[in-house]
């Protein structure tokens, strides 16, 4: 639905409207002789000399904890909002960034935001991310599932299929997409998303973008593209993916100025350590943007011209599903009679691990995934180490006729 058209009231839960934010201590003062916020002014108790012998207790030196944490973060991380605009342009203020604790605090908060509980509804597009339907349960929030396209095999939006569920079921709030899409890798037409977002929904349209980098001219394929059109799209990022940082746990959700202060109000006062907001910071400076373009290209590289050709051609693989456009490929396996077997995936699963200590995803259970592995791309040497066991495996399990 187009900006002007989009009124948030409408869409947030009363008492989250309702609701007068928690103000820290940081958001009023930053600077000065901080007597505060109850914060121990002598400094981490780590970082002090065990040797000092001294009857007074001195604080820890600056030099020796530059990231001062004996104090609070700051509540809205503004420093990596700042880099962050800079490397994503299509969005226009750090006003539009919300700062999270990886994508599942932006799932949670979502969630928690515009759907009442027993009531309300969510909308994903199976198969999908599991932390969808997870935070559903824990929050007593209905799921309506419409599966992607299933038959070919590139999971693609069944965007009527979509619009008629959405004209049935007016107690759906939310519409979770996942492009490129974890466990397909198939990244969703943009065209796709715009009719959803065109149409007259009135609820909040969420496109999870933690691949996105992996994606062929990522920049033109992003609904970052949208940001500025619809007050109710909100496009998910991670530092988890292309920039490795997966366990500093640092994630973004891009939106509306008015679905983030919402979400500022509702977070925890300090949901962001001073830790990982270091560690995002010097990870969107210029020097190390560059050095995830030429990890992510050779990802690109290593998964279209060395795993998916090797896939391909290996004994009982059906075929390789979706539209690779992830970090990671989905390949299908097949049984003797040349028919996708989930016992085939399993044990396959199961040996490469317990024997071979070679450890994919079994994604079998899956709609539209009936016999699949979800194999992350690595190193060129683990993914040599990949192949030459799998083909191991393969041939202890179908010997050579």
């Amino acid at each position: 639905m187009k900006s002007e058209s989009f009124d948030i009231k409408s869409i947030v839960r009363p008492n989250i409207l309702a609701l007068t934010p928690y103000r820290s201590a940081r958001d009023d003062y930053n600077t000065g002789i901080l007597l505060d916020a109850n914060e121990n002014s002598f400094g981490p108790v780590s970082l002090m000399d065990e040797n000092d012998e001294s009857t007074q207790v001195n604080e820890v030196s600056s030099a020796k904890n530059p990231l001062e944490m004996h104090r609070y973060p700051d509540p809205l991380g503004v420093a990596v909002k700042k880099n962050f605009i800079k490397f994503r342009t299509q969005v226009k203020s750090i006003d539009n960034v919300f700062m999270s604790v990886g994508s599942d605090e932006v799932i949670d908060l979502v969630v928690r935001i515009f759907c009442k509980p027993g009531i309300e509804k969510v909308l994903i597009t199976p198969p999908t991310y599991g932390m969808y339907s997870t935070v559903c349960q824990i929050n007593d929030v209905g799921i309506v599932s419409v599966p992607l396209d299933l038959e070919s095999g590139k999971f693609q939006l069944q965007v009527d299929n979509v619009l008629d569920t959405l004209k049935k079921d007016p107690l759906i709030k939310v519409i979770w997409l996942c492009s490129p899409g974890n466990p397909t890798g198939s990244l969703l037409k943009l065209e796709d998303i715009k009719a959803i977002l065109d149409s007259e929904f009135r609820g909040i349209v969420i496109v999870d973008e933690a691949y996105i980098d992996f994606a062929i001219n990522s920049e033109e394929a992003s609904a970052l593209t949208l940001i500025n059109d619809y007050k109710n799209l909100l496009v998910m990022n991670t530092l988890s993916k292309s920039f490795g940082m997966a366990g500093a746990r640092v994630g973004f959700g891009i939106s509306s100025k008015e679905v983030i202060q919402i979400m500022n109000n509702v977070k925890a006062p300090y949901n962001m350590n001073s830790l990982s907001q270091n560690v995002a910071l010097e990870a969107l400076e210029p020097s190390s943007i560059k050095s995830m373009m030429r990890v992510k290209n050779e990802i690109i590289n290593q998964r279209d011209n060395f795993l998916i050709p090797a896939f391909k051609k290996m004994r009982n693989v059906k075929q390789v599903l979706g539209t690779n456009d992830s970090n990671f490929v989905l390949v299908q396996f097949c049984n003797a009679s040349g028919e996708p077997d989930n016992d085939v995936a399993s044990k396959i699963y199961r040996t490469l691990a317990n024997q071979y200590e070679v450890v994919v995803r079994y994604r079998g259970n899956e709609p539209g995934c009936k016999g699949c592995l979800r194999v992350t791309v690595g190193l060129n040497s683990q993914n040599v180490i990949l192949l030459e066991t799998l083909n191991t495996v393969l041939s202890s399990m179908f010997p050579p006729q």
